[in-house]
């Protein structure tokens, strides 16, 4: 099979790249073409190949990394994006995290700045630079429930008409978490859907016939449904009070993201999980400024946060984000059972897909030439970007 991008003459000067690649329909032996940054064409070839070549990861949900947060501005997002890049990630949202209104909305902003830096290199047609892009923000608080903080510290607000237009008027949320129970909060999310925000449920105590009846206002307001870091920081699962985690498993069409680092989540439902979303879950790192790193201690807002055993926690024992790193989420995922393609999707295709991208996530003409080649152990060889080896 040939897929090419317009003309059938289209050249690169680069040699095509061989190998095994996951592409958007199957695992295939294959020819893939590059010019100016982008995919020109794809010819399936019958390659033997111990290896992969997958899409650029796409990690929606990641606090900091490399001593860098999202939250210490413009210098704090381009260090997280720099350090997740040797790792697969190619593409990824700066998140935030619960703090003083005006603290959340500085954050924001700071991603705002990377984000039109790496749009104005796109359009100058710059050599990609040795970090991930930033495709926007994730607002992970301050609308969350204070009875469900997990770590995040306690200034949570309610998502007032004020607020969201605050956020939407800067134009860089492309993920917002919500507690469904919050006053306003089916109000706040047909708003936020009307702006091409996804809407992901999580830090709640919700039951599910109110996590339900946001999830319909986010339809009728022609919007995406997602669950922030499913299983954890939510109500939980049973047979007559199945929460806000049966109500995300239970609707084909919403996506889920799981933090698949050997702590917050066992094997039996990170299969769950998979089993039940399909191409809708996600795998995501929400890593801290620690990743990347092997400092015993570090800072999660105003918290300490001690780091033992690949876990990072709380005083208090909370699980306090993550020191993971996207490629060792698929690595851990595969190795609880998930089928390899599925990782590596959950990681790549799906997260582009749930944020509405047709040139990300995928190998396909004119999508962007970003890849990540791992040997056959699943572990990282090269990293490129625009069609350029980066790593």
């Amino acid at each position: 099979m040939s897929v090419a991008a317009g003309a059938t003459n289209a050249s690169s000067s680069a040699a095509p790249l061989r190998g095994r690649w996951l592409l958007p329909d199957r695992v295939a032996g294959a020819r893939v073409t590059v010019a100016a940054g982008r995919v020109v064409e794809v010819v399936d070839e019958a390659l033997e190949d111990d290896g992969w070549w997958v899409p650029g990861f796409v990690d929606v949900h990641v606090h900091g990394g490399g001593g860098g947060d999202a939250m210490d501005g413009a210098v704090g997002v381009r260090a997280l994006a720099a350090a997740h890049l040797p790792h697969g990630t190619t593409a990824l949202l700066p998140t935030t995290l619960t703090a003083p209104w005006t603290e959340v909305l500085a954050g924001l902003r700071g991603i705002a700045t990377v984000q039109h830096e790496d749009a104005m290199a796109a359009a100058a047609d710059a050599p990609p630079s040795a970090r991930a892009t930033v495709l926007g923000a994730h607002l992970e608080g301050p609308f969350v429930s204070p009875e469900r903080l997990g770590a995040q510290p306690p200034f949570a607000l309610e998502p007032t008409p004020p607020r969201v237009a605050a956020v939407l008027a800067l134009g860089v949320v492309r993920v917002v978490t919500l507690a469904p129970e919050l006053a306003g909060a089916r109000e706040a999310a047909a708003a936020f859907a009307r702006g091409g925000v996804r809407v992901s449920l999580g830090h709640t105590v919700a039951d599910a016939a109110t996590a339900e009846a946001v999830i319909a206002a986010v339809r009728e307001a022609g919007g995406v449904v997602g669950a922030t870091h499913l299983f954890n920081a939510m109500s939980g699962l049973s047979g007559r009070a199945p929460g806000v985690i049966g109500a995300v498993l239970g609707d084909r069409e919403a996506f889920a993201e799981l933090i698949v680092d050997g702590h917050h989540v066992v094997g039996a439902a990170v299969r769950t999980a998979f089993a039940a979303k399909g191409p809708r879950q996600l795998l995501v790192t929400d890593a801290i400024r620690a990743a990347g790193s092997d400092v015993p201690t570090t800072t999660l807002g105003p918290h300490a946060v001690t780091i033992e055993g690949g876990a990072a926690h709380l005083a208090d024992g909370t699980l306090a984000g993550s020191v993971l790193t996207l490629d060792v989420a698929v690595r851990t995922a595969v190795a609880m059972g998930v089928p390899v393609e599925a990782a590596l999707r959950a990681a790549s295709q799906a997260p582009a897909a749930y944020l509405g991208l047709v040139d990300r996530g995928r190998v396909a003409p004119r999508a962007h030439a970003d890849f990540v080649r791992l040997d056959a152990d699943l572990h990282v060889q090269e990293v490129w970007r625009a069609g350029v080896r980066v790593v």
